[in-house]
């Protein structure tokens, strides 16, 4: 098993129920990367399912916030065999950088599939969309989970999604059984971006467990 997803129903986002016990046994990133464990997914097997879904045919796409690299596998997966995909993460979390398993594992399981190319930046979404000048069939917004943070994500990228294009957020609905809460910061900023209509150029395209993904209008 190369990964384990989330089982549903989840009491609370700390107690969270994985697909694989070797999860809960083996905890740290270092498991992973030494193989001991699948890598964790932070998403259900209909989350993973709608990223593939999502990505199939699509050549430029960008993730924001990787962890241990299970949506990304996902998105390479399916995406363009002439696709890039573009993985931002500063990999922050670990009190020694060049024993970062988290990094170690999401590299390796990505590696797993050879479809198209992947492009690693070890940088802040803002950073790296600084200098950003490519047009996106896909993004995927996973990162700094403050309602803040995430309104940044999308200020700073949503501007390079192509018409048709689509964006897809994680932690961003209330479900049953689900994890989040309405206090989410991904929550907060969707029903205000797109159940208010305040976002006109774009359109709820589908809603998955916590997934939200909305389309550019073409």
């Amino acid at each position: 098993m190369k990964y384990a997803v989330l089982n549903l129903p989840c009491v609370s986002d700390t107690q969270l129920q994985y697909s694989s016990k070797l999860v809960t046994a083996f905890p740290h990133s270092v498991y992973a990367w030494l193989g001991l464990r699948p890598c964790i997914a932070q998403h259900t097997a209909g989350e993973h399912a709608a990223l593939q879904r999502w990505a199939v045919g699509r050549t430029t796409l960008v993730e924001i916030g990787v962890a241990e690299g299970v949506s990304a596998l996902a998105l390479r997966e399916a995406m363009s065999p002439d696709g890039t995909l573009y993985l931002i993460d500063p990999f922050h979390l670990s009190r020694l950088r060049s024993l970062n398993f988290t990094r170690r594992a999401a590299h390796r399981i990505v590696a797993t599939c050879r479809r198209g190319e992947v492009v690693w930046i070890d940088k802040f979404s803002l950073d790296a969309a600084k200098d950003w000048k490519e047009p996106l069939d896909l993004i995927v917004i996973d990162g700094d989970h403050s309602e803040k943070g995430v309104e940044n994500d999308w200020n700073n990228w949503s501007r390079f999604v192509k018409p048709g294009g689509i964006a897809i957020f994680h932690d961003a609905r209330v479900f049953e059984g689900g994890w989040t809460t309405p206090a989410y910061g991904p929550v907060k900023l969707v029903d205000r971006l797109f159940r208010k209509d305040t976002s006109p150029d774009w359109s709820i395209a589908e809603e998955v467990h916590s997934l939200l993904v909305v389309e550019r209008r073409k």
